[in-house]
C-alpha cells in the first residue's frame, strides 16, 4: 500500500519526533509513505482568520501536490479536519468543487487510519504508566477519531488511561485565537492543567501538537514536571521492536 503523509506545519517546526513517529508506525504496516517536499500549511490560519481568498490559494497548492490517488495520512486532528471538511466548504460554488471533494475524500487522520485500514495490533513493551488524554476541539468534533486514539491506547497493557474530568472543554490554543484572546486563551488552558494535575498521570497524550505545545507551556509555567507527548511518538516508544 502507499499512502502520502502530510506533516502539518506545527510538527515540522516544533515535534519533528512526533512526525516520523507517525511515518515508522506507517511503514510497520508495510505502506510505502510519500512524502511530497513541496507541502506546506494547510490554510487553515488564513481560513480562520477571514481570509478565505487566501486560504484557497495555499488549498490549491496542497491539492496539486498531493495528487495521485492514494489515502493521505495526517497526524493531527486539527489538520486533518481542514483538510477533509473545511475545503469542501471553502470550494462550494467554485470550478474546482469536484476535485476537492476527491482530494478530501482521500483524508485520514494518524490513529484512524491505524485502526480503521491497518487494523493494528500493539505488544505493550514498556513499564507501567499512568497517562491522561487530551482531546483537540478538532479531534473531538470535526474528525471524531479520539475513540481510534484512545482504542491503540487501550491494546498497551500495561498503561493506564486516567479520563479528565473535563474532558470536552477547549485548551485555549485555537491557532489565532490564543494570539488574539491571549487572556481568555491563559485561563482557558490553567482549568485545563488544574484537570490535569488532579489525575495524577504521569504523561499528557494527544494527537495534536498546537494543544500539546500550549499544555506543556502552561505546565512548565507552573513548573509542573508532566511530560506532555504525541500518541505516535508515544506508541512507538511503548512498542520499541515490534514488527
Amino acid at each position: 500500500m502507499k499512502a502520502y503523509y502530510f506533516g502539518t506545519c506545527v510538527i515540522d517546526a516544533c515535534f519533528p519526533q512526533a512526525g516520523l513517529a507517525g511515518i515508522e508506525l506507517l511503514q510497520r504496516g508495510d505502506v510505502q509513505v510519500i512524502f511530497p517536499q513541496e507541502q506546506s500549511c494547510c490554510g487553515q490560519p488564513a481560513y480562520n482568520s477571514g481570509f478565505p481568498d487566501e486560504a484557497r490559494k495555499v488549498a490549491r497548492h496542497q491539492i496539486k501536490t498531493f495528487a495521485k490517488d492514494y489515502p493521505i495520512v495526517v497526524p493531527s486532528g486539527s489538520c486533518a479536519g481542514v483538510l477533509k471538511h473545511q475545503y469542501p466548504r471553502l470550494f462550494a460554488g467554485q470550478p474546482e468543487e469536484e476535485e476537492v471533494r476527491r482530494f478530501s475524500s482521500r483524508i485520514y487522520e494518524l490513529s484512524e487510519f491505524l485502526i480503521k485500514v491497518l487494523n493494528v495490533r500493539l505488544e505493550d513493551r514498556g513499564e507501567p504508566i499512568k497517562v491522561t488524554w487530551h482531546s483537540s476541539c478538532n479531534a473531538l468534533r470535526e474528525m471524531a477519531i479520539i475513540p481510534y486514539a484512545k482504542a491503540l491506547l487501550r491494546q498497551l497493557e500495561r498503561v493506564e488511561l486516567v479520563e479528565l474530568q473535563n474532558e470536552r472543554e477547549c485548551c485555549g490554543f485555537g491557532g489565532t485565537f490564543s494570539v488574539k484572546q491571549p487572556a481568555i486563551s491563559a485561563a482557558m488552558v490553567s482549568d485545563k492543567v488544574d484537570d490535569i494535575v488532579q489525575t495524577g498521570a504521569a504523561r499528557v497524550l494527544s494527537t495534536d501538537c498546537g494543544c500539546l505545545l500550549n499544555i506543556s507551556g502552561a505546565l512548565g509555567y507552573r513548573d509542573l514536571k508532566i511530560p506532555t507527548q504525541h500518541l505516535a511518538e508515544f506508541i512507538l516508544e511503548r512498542t520499541h521492536g515490534q514488527n
